[in-house]
């Protein structure tokens, strides 16, 4: 009786009609009935976008400029395969201070896709969020940044819904959820000693040390694959700085920095080169020249050779589950002996990306 009542119910609904859903801010929000023309708080959510259509630009209207800004190689292969992404408008460069309101409802939007995090508009931005709305545009709230294991599949799930591509974004829900189950299955039991680790955001960007994850981004990834960041009773948020002097005298067992320089541009030398292009030769002759630097250098990690590397754009990329799968593996080699994070990463771009994959995405000192 109950299954004839909901074929009843959906009969009679208008095709079409809105949808209200709560978005990962918590709000309420009303999605238009037909989802046309889309801004993007930041411009590497096209990669989210087409793991639910080959062709994202199709909609996008307008977009942050951070993605051909601080990832120059994997958005030159995004414009191989799509290159309308080019002919974007730009409503911002890589803040949200750079957020143009006036460029974004040029472009008659129907729907504003933005982060909790990031380099776009936040929900602190109420005065942007409010001329949205007012000029009768959708804003959603999504985040694979600042809790990204458990918001990427729900994030996907919005953004299925939203473009109504609902059958798309299960698919990747259940691929998500299954390979990060294939983690959890083969952890230490709880209250196992935990390895130590610290994370280097943004290796080789400024001089000084440490810059650091802690509670939110990659940090929730070390956190997840059975380890103890040694940061994340330091620092109350998703990032922050430690002491070189506090780095020193409190040794993490695993180092890994991120990866920030582009395959086939001029680094700084510092930079460890990962991505798109980035043939592991060079990324591992990058890792090793960074791991030269003063007081990283003494570091027992990188003299036990459990000194890693992994590309930094995975901290607000739809795909750190593999990372995650990485670093369980670097964290747990023997319980993970097997496990082949590259095999995972080559069928989700198989199954969820216009582009091929073509590049390193993480590296070791082996």
């Amino acid at each position: 009786m109950r299954a004839l009542v909901a074929v009843l119910l959906l009969a009679i609904a208008p095709l079409g009609a809105a949808e209200t859903v709560t978005d990962l801010a918590g709000r309420s929000v009303v999605l238009p009935a037909k989802v046309q023309r889309i801004v993007l708080g930041e411009g590497r959510v096209i990669a989210a976008l087409a793991i639910l259509e080959r062709d994202p630009t199709q909609r996008v209207v307008g977009m942050m400029g951070e993605f051909e800004r601080y990832d120059p190689a994997g958005y030159a292969q995004y414009k191989a395969a799509l290159p309308a992404i080019d002919r974007i408008a730009r409503v911002g460069r890589g803040t949200g201070e750079s957020f143009s309101i006036e460029a974004a409802l040029a472009l008659a939007p129907d729907l504003a896709i933005f982060g909790l995090e990031g380099h776009g508009p936040t929900p602190k931005d109420r005065e942007t969020i409010a001329r949205l709305e007012k000029a009768g545009v959708a804003v959603l709230f999504v985040d694979f940044r600042k809790e990204p294991l458990a918001n990427t599949p729900r994030s996907i799930t919005l953004l299925g819904i939203a473009l109504d591509r609902r059958a798309e974004a299960a698919a990747f829900a259940g691929f998500y959820q299954a390979e990060l189950q294939r983690v959890s299955d083969r952890l230490p039991p709880a209250g196992a000693p935990a390895p130590t680790v610290f994370i280097e955001n943004r290796v080789g960007l400024a001089a000084e040390c440490c810059a650091t994850m802690a509670n939110g981004m990659m940090g929730r990834f070390v956190d997840f694959a059975g380890g103890r960041n040694i940061a994340s009773a330091l620092i109350p948020g998703s990032f922050g700085t430690l002491s070189l002097e506090y780095l020193l005298r409190n040794q993490p067992a695993v180092y890994i920095g991120t990866a920030i320089g582009n395959a086939g541009a001029s680094e700084p030398p510092g930079r460890i080169v990962l991505g798109a292009g980035a043939a592991p030769e060079v990324a591992r002759a990058s890792l090793r020249r960074a791991l030269q630097r003063t007081g990283i250098a003494d570091l027992a990690a990188v003299r036990d050779r459990r000194a890693y590397a992994i590309w930094h754009h995975f901290y607000n990329s739809p795909f750190n589950v593999v990372a995650v799968q990485a670093t369980a593996k670097w964290l747990h080699p023997q319980r993970f002996a097997d496990m082949d994070p590259e095999a995972t990463l080559r069928a989700a771009y198989a199954r969820f990306q216009p582009v091929p994959l073509a590049g390193t995405y993480w590296i070791g000192l082996e």
